[in-house]
């Protein structure tokens, strides 16, 4: 990175430096409540913390300072409603207003609900070149390790109280206070009464008729309210960057609070902030939601993108940007964007001016899964497009793509090899899932029983006999328009009959360089079986 980079990441990481010149460790956070399924919407704000954090390292580098990158589960939160796409929803409800740690795995595969979500984002993350240290909020809370910081928000309890007021149509309850209390006896946090008198005692009465008094020294049972856990996990973490989504965003809003209840109460300075907009899947209105069901996770954008592609498409665009993830035929469209990109970032591709070479540049080198080991000659390029032509024609089998590739492209290296390996997967799994209909084909066994028109007939003679006495594409595609022009024969109407009797279609890839994918020999018989009928 040059001091001059312009990329958003950058920028950032300077600020950050700027305002943290004298820590030798600089802290980036992240975090969700694990309360449905992690979805490509939650994504954002990881991937922007890990773009930043990577760049905050380029800007340190030599300096002796670290980048610590922690993501919380928030799994000491209250399970509060059952996403319509999970199973055994009526044993989920049952466990409603427990800690989302103690509701059971409706799979029955984790210890518990969260971790179910958990697994499934820890599992992705290290392939996408992220390897945040994790934190698990109900062990930190049960370990009574933030006693002193719960008796801190307690003791200050009136602070807190006129901040929140400030922006609060109706002002809080005489009786309110910054804790919640998870029962000991039923596991709910249906405590309605909870007493403070000073120190570290806290009483409390729940629903269920249980009653005690706790030092917040031995048991972990209170946990910060949102709006006063956030600031003061910033205290205790000293974090120094961390981005929110737009509802904690707004005037008033969970980070305007935080700004003066961690200064007021803790006594620190908020972190560098900025907010990162929603993700639509295309086609579909309105933000992504957990609670709402139906989703997208990464391991399904992992299926469709390369995942060098998926930290692309973050890095290349701000995170104050709504942008959509597709699945339709903008999929192709996206590689070739990324490949030009990647052609930019290794001189091969005409750009615009010096700038824009360095911003594409720059995004190139933050979408690498490993920075350090970005190849000093540009991979090759298995084109998506091209891709979605020779898969389907060696019936979806990927060690015979590899092959295609390695006799016909050349294609050699080990690093190689795998690209082609996962472009070729990703295709399939496109094609199986998101393709649309036309673009669906299978090689026929057999020609189909057709009737041509004689001219048609004719063109189809003239096509075999070019196939069977030229080898160069580009001669046999020429001299057949040649002869279609000549004998008047409607090109139209040519190309039709040729891909039924291929693909029994009536259209599909470009016909001559489609008949040397699947082989000469191969199309000859089927074209000569189709007009022996």
């Amino acid at each position: 990175m040059s001091d001059e980079s312009m990329h958003w990441a950058d920028q950032t990481a300077r600020k950050i430096v700027q305002v943290h010149q004298n820590k030798k460790t600089i802290t980036c956070a992240a975090g969700i409540t694990p309360s449905g399924v992690v979805h490509i919407g939650n994504f954002r704000e990881i991937v922007t913390v890990d773009l930043i954090s990577r760049a905050l390292r380029d800007a340190l580098k030599g300096s002796g300072k670290k980048v610590r990158f922690i993501y919380s589960w928030d799994d000491y939160d209250v399970f509060r409603k059952v996403p319509p796409d999970m199973p055994n929803q009526e044993m989920l409800k049952e466990h409603l207003r427990k800690a989302i740690v103690d509701v059971p795995d409706p799979y029955g595969m984790e210890e518990s609900y969260a971790r179910h979500n958990e697994v499934e984002i820890e599992k992705h993350m290290p392939v996408l070149g992220i390897n945040p240290e994790y934190l698990y909020q109900s062990q930190k809370y049960r370990a009574c390790e933030y006693a002193d910081e719960i008796k801190k928000a307690l003791e200050n309890r009136e602070k807190i109280v006129e901040i929140l007021n400030k922006y609060r149509e109706e002002p809080l309850a005489p009786e309110w206070l910054p804790v919640r209390i998870f029962c000991e006896k039923c596991g709910l946090d249906t405590v309605e009464k909870i007493t403070y008198a000073g120190g570290y005692d806290v009483s409390y009465e729940c629903d269920c008729g249980f009653k005690d008094t706790f030092d917040l020294r031995n048991k972990g049972v209170a946990k910060l309210q949102w709006r006063v856990d956030w600031p003061m996990r910033w205290a205790y973490e000293q974090v120094a960057f961390e981005p929110g989504g737009k509802d904690h965003s707004t005037q008033g809003g969970s980070y305007d609070t935080g700004k003066e209840i961690v200064k007021d109460v803790y006594e620190c300075e908020a972190p560098l902030y900025i907010m990162y907009d929603f993700i639509r899947i295309k086609g579909q209105g309105g933000k992504i939601s957990s609670s709402k069901g139906g989703v997208i996770t990464i391991k399904e954008v992992l299926e469709v993108y390369e995942p060098a592609m998926v930290r692309w498409l973050f890095a290349g665009t701000r995170p104050g940007a709504e942008f959509a993830i597709s699945f339709d035929m903008d999929v192709l469209k996206l590689y070739e964007d990324f490949d030009r990109c990647e052609r930019m970032y290794y001189g091969k591709e005409e750009v615009k001016n010096d700038k824009d070479a360095a911003q594409q540049k720059r995004i190139y080198e933050l979408s690498a899964i490993d920075p350090e080991s970005i190849a000093k000659d540009m991979p090759y390029q298995p084109g998506f497009r091209h891709l979605t032509t020779i898969i389907q024609i060696f019936e979806q089998d990927i060690e015979k793509v590899i092959e295609f590739y390695k006799k016909n492209e050349g294609v050699k290296s080990p690093d190689d090899i795998e690209r082609v390996r996962t472009r070729a997967q990703c295709t399939s799994l496109w094609l199986k899932k998101y393709a649309p209909e036309d673009m669906v084909f299978v090689v026929n066994e057999e020609s189909p029983q057709l009737k041509f028109h004689p001219t048609i007939r004719i063109g189809l003679k003239e096509f075999i006999r070019l196939l069977s006495t030229m080898d160069s594409q580009d001669a046999v595609e020429s001299a057949l328009f040649d002869f279609c022009k000549a004998n008047d024969i409607p090109t139209k109407e040519f190309f039709t009959s040729a891909y039924r009797i291929l693909i029994s279609k009536e259209q599909g890839p470009k016909l001559v360089p489609f008949v040397y994918a699947i082989g000469k020999g191969r199309v000859l018989r089927l074209l000569q079986e189709a007009l022996s009928r």
